[in-house]
């Protein structure tokens, strides 16, 4: 690699973890655009990624901190009931987003390589980010993160799983969830971004020994380097997406939807094509 390939992935990895547009489609879809494949189909690509993950899970731990200390603390404290329901709700959701990522890691592998499928599976991702938001159209209350139901909560977990797959976002497919729970757009997006945290983090912390373990101490440097700037604009884009959805009533998706309607309709005719840039 070069060192500005690694910036690169760096900065689009870091916006597009947040914003519900598929980090991981874009991974597969840049290099393929660039013709970048000899690194992509190579063995440390899908540590790599997984390594530019963790700056974002850093940088969303950064953000959220207060909340966390919070959380962790109503553990402790009798009278913080609301906070310590959050706290178990998302334990609960973390559990089968990690037991279905561990049991279905190596078939989600064999996708890394297709553009096409990613590029497709990109346009789904846009008409369900359509799909919620005339779902939060039509819900005239919100409740709060507190007031969902575990079971509720395991099926956010469950779907956070299809985010594994290129294309479809992380951020994208729990927000949806929460709004199909009666939550509000920034409760929404602050109970997705809580979330990743532990999930992002986990992965991260597995895959960092796969490299040292390989000696492939030049990847796992060109990693560091790529996930702190993965971070410093995963911290930008939460600060902005925080606040765009706290202003946001309706129709708030939808810009990225037809993003990612747009990119994948462009991506699939290049890849059936044949084209590169």
């Amino acid at each position: 690699m070069h060192l500005l390939q690694v910036i690169i992935y760096g900065i689009v990895q870091g916006i597009t973890e947040l914003f519900p547009i598929s980090s991981v489609g874009h991974a597969v879809i840049l290099p393929y655009l660039f013709h970048w494949t000899q690194f992509s189909d190579s063995k440390v690509f899908l540590p790599f990624v997984v390594m530019l993950h963790l700056g974002t899970g850093l940088a969303l731990l950064i953000y959220f901190l207060p909340e966390w200390i919070r959380l962790i603390a109503s553990l402790f404290i009798r009278d913080r009931r609301e906070e310590r329901k959050t706290f178990l709700l998302l334990v609960v959701a973390t559990i089968p987003a990690a037991i279905l990522g561990k049991l279905f890691e190596h078939k989600l592998q064999a996708l890394f390589p297709s553009a096409l499928s990613a590029s497709i599976f990109l346009i789904v991702n846009g008409l369900i980010l359509f799909w919620a938001d005339a779902m939060r159209k039509r819900r005239r209350r919100s409740s709060e993160i507190a007031d969902m139901s575990y079971r509720r909560s395991f099926l956010i977990g469950v779907v956070q799983a299809f985010a594994l797959i290129p294309g479809f976002s992380r951020s994208g497919i729990t927000m949806t969830a929460g709004l199909g729970s009666g939550l509000s757009y920034d409760e929404a997006a602050r109970f997705s971004f809580l979330l990743a945290t532990p999930v992002i983090l986990g992965a991260g912390v597995l895959e960092v020994p796969k490299m040292l373990h390989d000696h492939n101490h030049q990847m796992l440097h060109y990693g560091l380097l790529g996930g702190l700037f993965a971070g410093i604009l995963a911290l930008l884009s939460t600060a902005f997406l925080m606040r765009y959805f706290q202003s946001s009533e309706v129709r708030a998706l939808r810009p990225f939807g037809w993003y990612c309607i747009v990119v994948g309709i462009v991506v699939a005719v290049m890849s059936m094509a044949n084209l590169h840039f």
